[in-house]
């Protein structure tokens, strides 16, 4: 393993995207991004401008919502627990 730039680029990518499984909301068909370290801890990426794709994020961006600022929808969150439950996806540290 070398020691620069590239290493660190490298490394940086991993710790960002390693481990991201695409994941389909199952209330919508959002697809995101996603990672379970454990069954309480979720990494999730949007793969698209969730108040674009989201019902949920489209509503409170309607009503004024600095999207930004949300946590993620609670239907998505439902969603990847279920799969997680379900084993549909891996969960880590657990």
């Amino acid at each position: 393993m070398s020691a620069g730039p590239e290493t660190s680029a490298d490394e940086r990518q991993e710790f960002l995207s390693g481990g991201l499984r695409p994941h389909h909301c199952a209330s919508c068909g959002t697809c995101v991004l996603v990672k379970k370290n454990s069954m309480q801890h979720t990494s999730i990426q949007w793969t698209t401008d969730p108040a674009a794709s989201c019902p949920v994020f489209a509503e409170r961006a309607a009503e004024g919502a600095n999207t930004a600022l949300l946590d993620t929808c609670a239907k998505l969150s439902d969603s990847i627990a279920r799969a997680a439950w379900d084993g549909r996806l891996e969960v880590g540290g657990d």
